[in-house]
């Protein structure tokens, strides 16, 4: 097994939770909590290959991927925020929804063939930089390096922009938001939306970039729940987010490697193969996923980690509180 290129892929597959992750971040920073993003995500591989499939290019089906599930966002913006609805019920049944509606329309993708995908390549100079270089710029889709560009992006937009202080007050103390001006319901839809078009995005690079085609709901294999789980492991923070997303990949990487030798080992020696290894490698992440999920569903540790305090909550105007 060769480090350098279990974490060159560590860092295109973490690229996929990266995404997801910061578009999770930005919909809980307002106070919606969308457990959705599975569904999302299955929505934009569907339509990115499906369209990229159709007009050869795949720059346009990454456009429609990230268009139709923020308009699927939509649906779950509308239960929880105008008709204010449970959200975790309603973003289980986003996940539910996306996976039957991916399934139904991607019929037949799987058969299509090989289309063009998103253009990688090297960057001069930084790929010779000692251990960095080939990792992190060597060989990777331009996606990977739109992630690169995102991450410290979002942060100064959440912490040093006038625009993210709206975002923090909403999710935060929304009442106190809303005496100042600040229309809390406009910008919930607009972050629930944001949220939706990055994991239109996290599921356009598998389907173009990462993982090409359209494998039905093994084309995302749950990264959209480890996804909503990482959200709680960074503390609502983009440069956590972006380290959790690469470390999470290279672990997925890690485990498909580990399994190969023990395959071998196993035809081998049968006394040394157990077929169930592999399966309990692959539960790994998830475990973990939930694990972090429950311990994140307890208030007072969730106040702990920085949650906003608004999170889950509708705001209902003229209510005192929140």
């Amino acid at each position: 097994m060769d480090p350098i290129i279990i974490l060159q892929a560590g860092v295109a597959s973490g690229t996929v939770l990266l995404f997801a992750t910061i578009g999770e971040l930005f919909a809980e920073r307002s106070g919606v909590l969308n457990l959705g993003v599975e569904g999302m995500m299955l929505v934009g591989a569907m339509s990115a290959f499906s369209v990229a499939v159709s007009t050869g290019n795949p720059w346009v089906g990454l456009l429609v991927a990230m268009l139709a599930a923020g308009l699927f966002s939509q649906i779950h913006a509308f239960i929880t925020i105008t008709l204010q609805a449970d959200q975790v019920v309603s973003g289980l049944s986003l996940t539910f929804l996306g996976t039957g509606v991916s399934l139904v329309l991607g019929e037949g993708l799987s058969k299509a063939g090989t289309i063009s995908l998103m253009p990688a390549f090297s960057i001069p100079l930084l790929s010779q930089i000692p251990l960095l270089g080939p990792v992190f710029f060597t060989n990777q889709s331009v996606l990977v390096y739109i992630g690169y560009l995102l991450t410290p992006l979002a942060w100064y937009y959440i912490n040093h922009t006038r625009p993210g202080m709206h975002l923090r007050a909403i999710g935060e103390y929304p009442a106190a938001a809303d005496a100042l001006g600040i229309n809390i319901y406009r910008l919930r839809y607009f972050y629930v939306f944001v949220g939706g078009v990055m994991a239109g995005l996290a599921g356009a690079t598998i389907s173009l970039a990462i993982a090409p085609g359209w494998f039905s709901e093994m084309t995302t294999a749950g990264q959209g729940w480890i996804a909503v789980g990482l959200v709680i492991f960074a503390q609502w923070d983009p440069i956590r987010a972006a380290f959790g997303s690469y470390t999470f990949g290279a672990l997925r990487r890690l485990i498909l490697d580990i399994q190969g030798p023990t395959m071998l080992l196993g035809m081998r020696n049968p006394f040394y193969y157990n077929p169930y290894w592999g399966f309990f490698l692959q539960m790994l992440p998830y475990a973990f996923t939930i694990i972090v999920l429950v311990i994140g569903s307890r208030e007072a540790i969730r106040k702990r980690l920085g949650s906003p305090a608004a999170l889950g909550t509708p705001y209902i105007r003229g209510e005192r509180g929140l």
